[in-house]
């Protein structure tokens, strides 16, 4: 038998073993997603689907207090989420336009300041591992104590405001004052992108020094370089960055309450909708009409996160 009979013998063995081994992998591959599956359903859809469906009851937290003479909770239809439409109330109103200044303001200073930091710490330069730590580091302290931390800086007796009296310059009300509140609070939310810097550093790592150098060789300076090659070339990063900061703009619910306690102050300037729906929840006992102002800020964010994907997928460089 030549040698071609024995590889027609020997291929059909190599691609049934090859068959088995690939099978087995699978197997382990979903045993492994369980854990991070179970966690999904219990942690995330679970409470998902249990707010759409309460937000078609008029349960309220009342209802979970032994002793207290209600109506029996009951199927109500759209109710709550026509009223959502049909009596909107200036806090609902008022906590839409805030939400909305927010992520605008919080948006642009966490991709403008992370992709600064990014392009910074990818170039050559002395501890570039300890500064890089440096930058992440806020990223992963709690939230509560970051924010207290910063509530004792900005407040109109704190420390910030002390250094500017020695200094002779005028204290500025950062915190009670509507006007600089929410720029106050998109700052501090930029100061702990660290997760953004961390994925540029990535994104930048992998534009090609080719064209960067070609440009050098034609005499582009530093910044057009950046401007016209590099942000280009990473502008799938910043499109996954953009919409991800977005949503998480949107539900932005720990700087609110720790600076405010959830009373929107100053003047309900820091009322946003995730306040706004934790305070039906749990102040107004209204918990239907919270489950469904929950499940409409969720279509409104899938809705604009597919509307950004449309428009990223035309204006976004992806370099095949």
């Amino acid at each position: 038998m030549g040698h071609e009979g024995i590889g027609v013998m020997i291929r059909p063995a190599i691609k049934k073993r090859r068959s088995a081994v690939a099978k087995r992998e699978q197997r382990a591959a979903y045993l492994f997603l369980i854990p991070a599956l179970l966690g999904l359903s219990l942690i995330t859809y679970g409470p998902l689907l249990a707010a759409f469906g309460i937000g078609f009851t008029n349960l309220n937290t009342a209802h979970f207090v032994a002793g207290n003479k209600l109506e029996p909770v009951r199927f109500t239809g759209l109710d709550n989420f026509i009223d959502i439409f049909k009596n909107p109330s200036i806090d609902t109103l008022n906590s839409i336009m805030v939400t909305i200044y927010f992520a605008a303001i919080a948006i642009v200073m966490s991709i403008v300041y992370s992709m600064l930091i990014a392009v910074l710490l990818n170039r050559k330069m002395p501890a570039r591992p300890f500064f890089r730590a440096v930058f992440f580091v806020p990223h992963i302290l709690p939230a509560a104590s970051v924010m207290i931390g910063w509530y004792f800086l900005l407040m109109d007796n704190g420390i910030i405001n002390y250094l500017l009296s020695r200094l002779g310059a005028g204290k500025v009300q950062f915190l009670s004052n509507a006007a600089t509140v929410m720029p106050t609070l998109a700052l501090i939310s930029a100061w702990t992108c660290g997760n953004l810097i961390v994925i540029f550093l990535a994104g930048l790592q992998n534009v090609p020094r080719v064209y960067q150098e070609a440009a050098e060789i034609d005499g582009a300076s530093k910044i057009r370089s950046i401007v016209h090659i590099t942000v280009p070339l990473i502008s799938p990063t910043t499109f996954f960055l953009f919409i991800t900061s977005f949503i998480g703009a949107f539900e932005a619910f720990n700087a609110f309450y720790l600076f405010t306690g959830g009373s929107g102050a100053p003047a309900g300037s820091t009322g946003s909708v995730a306040m706004y729906i934790f305070n039906n929840f749990y102040s107004y006992n209204r918990t239907g009409y919270a489950c469904a102002l929950s499940v409409f800020l969720f279509v409104i964010i899938l809705l604009l996160t597919l509307f950004q994907k449309r428009i990223g997928d035309k204006h976004v460089f992806y370099n095949n």
